[in-house]
């Protein structure tokens, strides 16, 4: 093991965590990844988060082979390798979120509730149903990635990526919080909620493009 993938490992490891504690996963569903060169650290299938530590590590490449560690990946592993092959992501967080779910239900496109949208790179996207952990689901995925940095999956949770597992983080949190806010507005009798234009995003990602700290 490097130090850099050590790094990595315990990163992803603590997002994983971090997933359960802030309530976007129950039990061992969802699953982290974080690409180190051309290693894929990810999370086990059906192991607690609480009980990964450093001697855990799983590494594959990216056709799938594992390289690192003896547990098996998540079963959503083509998923994770999909946005790698298709993306220059360097991480993925993909959960099970209730209201992003809840809205993945009911439309084919997260409505346009809040300028936040521009962060993922415009209207979030439903991936078309497929059984969970297959191909066809991967492709379905990466169809709803088009052009954005997160998507919806129909009736199963929430994918996003990002440059660090923070920032994959970050997109996860902020597309539950939208799904929440819609479902929400949407909620109260004889009202609709008001929705921005595609003009109005555009100008809010010229915005977003230079929030945050200079690096």
């Amino acid at each position: 093991m490097t130090d850099a993938e050590d790094a990595a490992w315990t990163a992803l490891v603590a997002t994983a965590r971090r997933t359960t504690a802030e309530g976007l996963v129950v039990g061992t569903s969802g699953n982290v990844s974080a690409r180190v060169g051309d290693l894929v650290l990810v999370t086990p299938t059906g192991v607690p988060y609480d009980r990964l530590g450093p001697g855990d590590l799983l590494a594959v490449d990216l056709d799938g082979t594992r390289v690192r560690g003896e547990l098996a990946p998540t079963s959503e592993l083509p998923m994770h390798l999909a946005v790698y092959r298709h993306t220059d992501a360097r991480a993925v967080v993909h959960t099970h979120a209730v209201h992003a779910t809840a809205v993945s239900t009911l439309v084919t496109e997260l409505p346009l509730i809040h300028y936040m949208a521009g962060m993922l790179g415009g209207p979030v996207r439903v991936a078309r149903y497929a059984t969970y952990g297959t191909e066809e689901l991967a492709r379905n995925m990466t169809d709803a990635l088009r052009d954005r940095s997160g998507c919806l999956l129909q009736n199963h949770g929430t994918l996003t990526y990002g440059d660090t597992l923070d920032q994959a983080y970050d997109r996860t949190a902020q597309l539950e919080w939208m799904c929440r806010v819609w479902l929400a507005a949407r909620s109260v009798p004889g009202l609709e909620p008001s929705l921005l234009t595609p003009d109005q995003l555009d100008e809010a990602q010229r915005r977003l493009r230079g929030y945050g700290q200079p690096r």
